[in-house]
């Protein structure tokens, strides 16, 4: 069924006869380790992806003072030879000449449920093979031939179904999805494997949450089983999936030393165990390690004297003396238990609160409780991620609270806020922090800029500050750092108090970053009144407030001009 590809055909490519269907051999396919290549599709046209040069390194455009950690040690430390056995394809894995592609299929192995276009390709062999294995548990792999493919065999894995609420569950069952397959391979007496996005659209899983699990998994198997596997491909189909793989690829499979040390910054906080999988404390057994034996030589016990079966228990008892001299206590103890440390948790939170209570009496609500750590706050941030691109939004973004601005006068993108528009009564407060984690998203990842309307809000309910530093802590890390500013417009005392307290009590880094601007024509300083959507009433309260000097404001399109004298 398949043809190989001519030697006048392109590198990465296709026959020079149009009809029918083509082999890509694995020399024709992007190596990883090489940067001076450029890659074309399987269309024969040249991926835009890959423009401007083969692998565009991501590393090199990260921002200022965000380039690494002194002194740090990386996680994935460059491994040329690691590194020699990556490939990135953008097309089919069946389209490869490699001794095992991957089919990412459901529990009953059927063709409806498999990878679009596999069974097609393979013909109707694989599909009668596949009733016959009595289907696959999640996480799990099976192998089959591969009939019309190029490829020798298939290996068929079944993918996990993504929840928020069983978020480390799904993350491990997706690693072993990958390290089942490498696993599979060898055994088999193969050595190189294409694989797809085992994580499927139907399956809800987030794309650059799984990418994650999928690059690091493969890494830590080839740190294990280098000298057996001598080509793993990533295939994507689509651009964003090609994209999310350049930019982390990197991370794992660094190719040099300024690569590795970017990384540094750049890794989530939790990259797994040594097999790429999420552990979790609190179901680890905690065994202390042997403690060090006394160099004193005790002495030895005494010629045993035969004694009636009546008296062994009571001579054991008189002997156990000499066995303590060996053993120590401590070496049979297990950690604290987890119940026993969460209660003390418990006990601490309660303590901390009792000492918050004096801002909660001031109504900045309870902003005790123990800080996240960066894992922490990763885990959580993904965790609303993926909820949040799961749902339908559209009544949070109709009231218009937070919405997309232009670019500030740097050309750093604006988020808009309008306080006034923030209905407490009858706003769903869950779904809201949903919509701004959806809605930030896109602009944390660079420097960007928050213009708050905070006209008229003293009119309206605000949540108090334990809310504020909740909904901190879900954006994250990268939304403090990539934070340039916040300008405040018509801030009043009470707002200006809040904000102090914000800085003292949650978190400087972020909140001396505000701004506070009592007239537009000072905000348009900052941010360009074009790339504003400006509400009437704020117009209007600006006039109010600043009773109108020296101001003209235009009915039709809502600029303000300042009035010269004549």
């Amino acid at each position: 069924m398949y043809r190989p590809v001519t030697s006048a055909t392109s590198r990465g490519g296709i026959p020079t006869d149009s009809g029918g269907d083509y082999v890509v051999k694995l020399d024709q396919v992007p190596r990883w380790s090489d940067a001076e290549q450029r890659s074309i599709s399987v269309d024969g046209v040249e991926d835009p992806s890959f423009s401007n040069s083969y692998f565009s390194d991501p590393l090199m455009t990260s921002s200022e003072g965000d380039t690494g950690l002194e002194g740090g040690v990386s996680r994935f430390p460059v491994d040329h030879e690691i590194s020699s056995k990556i490939y990135l394809w953008r097309g089919h894995p069946w389209d490869l000449e490699v001794d095992a592609v991957v089919n990412s299929t459901n529990e009953s192995l059927d063709e409806a449920h498999s990878s679009p276009g596999l069974h097609a390709a393979a013909g109707l062999g694989l599909a009668e093979e596949c009733a016959t294995l009595g289907g696959c548990r999640t996480g799990m792999a099976k192998v089959t031939n591969a009939y019309d493919l190029p490829a020798r065999r298939v290996i068929h894995t079944v993918g996990p179904k993504y929840a928020v609420k069983y978020h480390t569950a799904a993350e491990n069952a997706l690693s072993h999805c990958y390290r089942s397959c490498l696993e599979l391979l060898i055994e088999n007496g193969l050595q190189s494997i294409a694989m797809g996005c085992i994580y499927t659209e139907a399956k809800n899983y987030p794309r650059e949450p799984a990418a994650h699990v999928a690059i690091r998994t493969v890494r830590r198997f080839l740190e294990k089983q280098k000298d057996k596997i001598t080509a793993v491909v990533f295939c994507t189909t689509t651009a964003s999936d090609t994209e999310i793989y350049k930019r982390l690829l990197p991370l794992y499979f660094p190719r040099d030393k300024h690569e590795e040390e970017v990384a540094l910054s750049k890794l989530p906080a939790d990259v797994g165990d040594e097999n790429g999988e999420t552990t979790i404390d609190e179901r680890k057994i905690r065994i202390k390690p042997l403690p060090a034996v006394s160099s004193t030589i005790p002495k030895p016990p005494k010629a045993p004297v035969e004694l009636p079966p009546s008296d062994v228990g009571l001579t054991l008892r008189r002997n156990s003396s000499y066995l303590d001299s060996y053993l120590d206590p401590a070496f049979m103890s297990l950690s604290k238990d987890p119940d026993q440390r969460r209660k003390e948790q418990w006990h601490k939170a309660a303590q901390a609160q009792s000492g918050w209570n004096c801002t909660k009496l001031l109504g900045f609500g309870y902003l005790g409780g123990p800080s996240l750590s960066p894992a922490e706050e990763y885990s959580l941030h993904s965790r609303y991620l993926a909820k949040a691109n799961s749902l339908n939004l559209a009544e949070i973004a109709e009231m218009r609270i937070v919405y997309r601005g232009g670019v500030d006068s740097e050309g750093r993108p604006v988020m808009v806020v309008v306080g006034a528009h923030f209905l407490l009564r009858c706003l769903d407060l869950e779904r809201f922090v949903l919509y701004v984690v959806k809605e930030f998203e896109p602009l944390i990842q660079k420097p960007y800029t928050i213009v708050y309307f905070h006209s008229a809000a003293s009119l309206q309910l605000q949540p108090d500050l334990g809310w504020m530093k909740r909904l901190q802590q879900i954006l994250g890390r990268k939304h403090q750092r990539n934070l340039h500013a916040i300008y405040v417009l018509h801030p009043t005392m009470g707002l200006k108090a809040a904000i102090l307290a914000l800085q003292l009590l949650v978190d400087g880094e972020v909140w001396r970053k505000v701004v506070y601007v009592d007239r537009l024509l000072q905000l348009f300083r900052y941010v360009p009144r074009e790339q504003l959507t400006i509400p009437d009433f704020v117009f209007q309260h600006d006039l109010e407030v600043n009773g109108g000097k020296g101001l003209i404001v235009d009915p039709r399109t809502k600029y303000i001009y300042q009035r010269h004298a004549s």
